[in-house]
């Protein structure tokens, strides 16, 4: 429930009042009794954020998002290139390797 404030236009005596959004606006000032009171627009209550669920990352502005992107884009085009590099060596290591095993099983094949 919200605090209100008012103020009178009789006695010029201005209070908050504790009541619910629904509620009719109060009508009466209770410094002079007399039905001049009125509610003011307030700047009403800040946003507080409260919990694990919300970071100072999440409200940045479009510029450090668009950089933030760029940044990631050049990571993984690097990281992709590198995974070819590190494929196309391992196949090449494996190629010779398999050559040399190879040779070596027709050699114990003539033996026996």
């Amino acid at each position: 429930m919200p605090t209100y404030d008012y103020k009178c236009t009789a006695c010029d005596h201005t209070w908050e009042l504790f009541q619910s959004i629904k509620a009719e606006p109060e009508k009466k000032c209770p410094e002079c009794g007399k039905k001049k009171a009125q509610r003011l627009i307030g700047a009403g209550a800040g946003l507080i954020f409260k919990g694990s669920g919300f970071y100072i990352t999440d409200y940045r502005s479009k510029s450090y998002s668009d950089a933030a992107k760029a940044d990631t884009t050049k990571s993984e085009s690097s990281s992709k290139s590198e995974s070819s590099k590190s494929e196309s060596s391992s196949t090449k290591s494996e190629s010779s390797s398999t050559k040399s095993s190879d040779s070596g099983g027709s050699k114990s094949k003539s033996k026996e």
